[in-house]
């Protein structure tokens, strides 16, 4: 797959159009992601992060919203809240029949996007207020505590929140790419820069080497390969579409196609149930006194066997439970057959079924393992060359997927726009005549 080329981006006027929309929309989410929350001191809440919250849920939650949560920001909340809404209705469609129901029209399509919106503000108040109180919590970062300022945090968090969501919704609907995932993805990206200058100084003090900082780049590069290599892979499973009489003897020709069934379909999911699970036990920790709680925290620490035993079997584990949810092999083989189409070998109906699980879950075991060295990788690497910020496997895999899908989008608009051009000046010859189509 070819990236298209610069030039011809906005050589389409119509694409032109969608890409200033998505960079105004994402400039005005970044520069509200850099308004602080009044009465918090911003200087206390960054030290907290800096040196107890980066293995804690908040570090990876501040992740994933460009660090607005350390800068209590009236972003602070990002779309994190509507991405856990649409999480929730996605598992709601294993577990419920109605919810899976709705799902597969499109007027119940619409109503579960509009109770996810409803969700998003519940969860957001719930969010908001928990920040508000952890806040408080922490000496001399507010500077009248009480229940004023935890209204006044409320609204402007949840206000924030939903703000974020509709600009989302925005980009996806008017822009170029998926919208949700575009704000994590700039939320993540706007972080390496402060990471690139921090290395730099680093390497002045003496506490990153010259060495490490080759060998870093060539970890990164052969990384972020490997990560689009998977991203992209997938195992075809053959279908034929056999020949069928249309009527007035004219008859479809028999067509053979297949099933891309990718490596890793569960995406980014894994690790951060994987992540968000891990982490219980130190983010406990840091909030309490009880002394069993934190001996707990400190056998499942990073960097300790537990740690990484504990974290692969959960990265494992979710990554089936997530490709079994959002794949489903009975489905597929009944649309299969209702199409009159078969696998070459294999009976229709319940054999394809159990054939195509088969596949699915031989091919899922090595993108789990996958998953599970990404997810591993960044902790034996910073441990031994000191490298100063994180180039975590979640990250990673949000950003390159995000960007390849975007990538995708953008190519489909350019092949429209040729076969547009096509089919409005194309001239075809017809039985020896030149006609205009």
């Amino acid at each position: 797959m070819t990236a298209p080329r610069i030039p011809n981006l906005f050589a389409v006027p119509e694409l032109k159009e969608k890409i200033l929309f998505t960079l105004l929309c994402l400039v005005v989410y970044r520069a509200g992601a850099h308004i602080a929350t009044p009465g918090v001191n911003v200087q206390v809440l960054s030290d907290f992060v800096r040196n107890q919250g980066a293995g804690t849920l908040f570090g990876v939650y501040d992740m994933f919203v460009g660090g607005g949560l350390s800068r209590a920001t009236v972003l602070a909340l990002g779309i994190m809240p509507y991405i856990s809404a649409s999480i929730i209705f996605q598992l709601a469609g294993a577990v419920f029949p109605y919810v899976d129901k709705l799902q597969k029209e499109e007027e119940g399509r619409k109503r579960i996007t509009q109770w996810t919106r409803y969700v998003t503000i519940v969860l957001a108040v719930f969010q908001a207020y928990g920040f508000g109180i952890f806040t408080e919590s922490l000496q001399g970062a507010v500077a009248e505590p009480g229940l004023g300022f935890r209204a006044i945090t409320t609204l402007m968090l949840t206000t924030g929140a939903v703000f974020v969501m509709w600009l989302g919704e925005q980009i996806t609907e008017r822009g170029i790419g998926n919208g949700m995932s575009l704000l994590i993805f700039f939320s993540i990206v706007d972080r390496l820069w402060p990471g690139t200058v921090q290395t730099f100084e680093f390497m002045q003090t003496g506490v990153l080497t010259v060495v490490g900082l080759v060998v870093l780049g060539v970890v990164m590069v052969g990384v972020v390969a490997g990560v689009i290599a998977i991203t992209v892979a997938a195992r075809r499973i053959p279908i034929q579409i056999p020949r069928k009489v249309m009527g007035r003897g004219r008859i479809r020709e028999g067509q053979k196609t297949f099933i891309p069934i990718r490596i890793n379909s569960a995406g980014v999911m894994p690790i951060i149930f994987a992540q968000s699970i891990i982490i219980v036990p130190g983010t406990l920790a840091t909030f309490s006194n009880l002394p069993w709680l934190r001996g707990l925290a400190d056998t499942f620490a990073p960097q300790t066997v537990p740690y990484y035993v504990s974290y692969s079997l959960l990265i494992i584990f979710f990554t089936y439970f997530y490709t079994s949810i959002i794949f489903n092999p009975v489905d597929l083989a009944e649309n299969l057959k209702k199409q009159g189409g078969f696998i070459p070998g294999v009976k229709p109906g319940a054999a394809t079924a159990d054939y195509i699980d088969e596949v699915l879950s031989r091919v899922t075991l090595p993108g789990s393992l996958f998953l599970c060295v990404i997810a591993l990788l960044p902790f034996f690497f910073f441990a031994y060359f000191n490298v100063p910020f994180g180039f975590g496997g979640t990250a990673l895999l949000i950003v390159v997927g995000v960007a390849l899908d975007t990538i995708i989008q953008v190519q489909q608009h350019l092949h429209l726009r040729h076969y547009d051009d096509f089919m409005k000046a194309g001239r075809v010859r017809f039985r020896g005549r030149r006609r205009y189509m």
